[in-house]
Formats: C-alpha cells, structure tokens, sequence
C-alpha cells in the first residue's frame, strides 16, 4: 500500500513541475531578438552546423552507418588511415563528404562514433537558402575553398553586423592553419614508408 501511495504522489508531484515550468514561460514576457542584426544567445554546449577537420577524417564510414536518418555520404578512392607522426590521415584521396541539412537531426551521434575526432558540432545555427539542394553541405568544395563549416548564403554580403563578421573571421581563422592539410587530402597522401625494415627479397633457390 505505501508503495502505491508513494507512486501516485510521485506521479502527480512530477505533472505539477512540468506544468509549473509551462506557466512560468506562458506568462512571461516574450522577446524578440532582431536577427541578423543582433546576434543570437547562442549556448556553449548547443548543436550548430558541424565543422570538420577533413585532413583527420579517414573515410571510414562510422558516422555513416550511425547516422539514423542515413544524411551523411563518404567516399574516398583507397583505405586512408591516420599517422600519428604528423596527426593527419594517409592514403586515398577522399573525393565526397556530404551533410544533407535538410534531414539531419542535429542529434551528434556522427560525432561520438568518429574514431579520430574530427567531426564536431559548431556555432552555427543558421543554414537559410532559397533551394532544397542548398542544404547540403559540401565538404569537399568548402576544402578548396579553406573552409571547414558550412556558412548562410546571407554571411557573404559585403555588409555584415559586427558579431557576424567577428564570428565569421574566427571561423576562416580556425581553418588557414590547416588549408594546405586539407588540398593534399583530396588528392591523397601516400603513407610514408616504415624505417627499420628493409624490403624482402625473394631467396634463390639453390641448384642440387
């Protein structure tokens, strides 16, 4: 009987928080924020458009199979694998890396299956274009053009709110460091050969 008494108080005692909280904000004063010229509250821990190290990625596919609404493509011409002596992947050539925006949950689970870490969430929210191809982000053409994150076709004009040229600049500010990583990682990057082991030569057979 206690048991009961104390499940049904712990049911009801929940549906009172949930509707507290409900009637705190029905009733509070509602505020709007004049984007993009003012910049948006955006949290440290949010789920932005990811940003991708793509000189790290070795093609393997995890993020692809994890993925529950199946909108991440990888291809790559040979198996890469990353070198840990100069913390980059070798191998094939990667030749696609797509996000379709317009499925995407912004559920992160890509980013905890990557095994090298180099898939992140960023700090932007924003993706707004005018055609549904527009929403897939294209990694491999952001390489070649430096870039590692997806930007709204709206942050290109030639006058921007400060916050959006601020944010704008760190983003091209984390990628110039590893511009050239990321060219050679589209035409593939040969593995150095291992020191210490001199190649096999076939034996001779020996004549009777």
């Amino acid at each position: 009987m206690r048991d009961y008494l104390y499940n049904v108080w712990s049911a009801f005692s929940s549906i009172l928080i949930g509707l507290g909280v409900t009637l705190k904000y029905c009733f509070a004063k509602t505020i709007t924020v004049q984007y993009p010229n003012v910049a948006p509250t955006v949290k440290p821990r949010s789920r932005g458009i990811h940003w991708l190290e793509l000189e790290r990625c070795i093609a393997c596919g995890a993020c692809t199979k994890i993925c529950p609404v199946e909108c991440i493509a990888v291809e790559r011409t040979k198996p890469r694998k990353v070198d840990k002596a100069l913390n980059v992947a070798v191998g094939g050539a990667l030749t696609r890396y797509e996000i379709d925006y317009g499925k995407c949950l912004m559920c992160a689970m890509c980013v905890d299956a990557c095994p090298t870490s180099c898939l992140h969430m960023g700090d932007n929210h924003d993706l707004s274009c005018y055609r549904r191809e527009d929403c897939v982000g294209d990694f491999v053409a952001l390489a070649r053009d430096g870039r590692q994150t997806p930007e709204p076709l709206w942050i290109a004009g030639p006058q921007l709110p400060m916050w959006a040229e601020a944010r704008r600049q760190a983003w091209a500010d984390r990628a110039e460091p590893h511009r050239e990583a990321m060219l050679r990682t589209l035409e593939g990057v040969e593995p150095p050969p291992k020191e210490g082991k001199a190649e096999k030569t076939p034996a001779k057979r020996q004549e009777d």
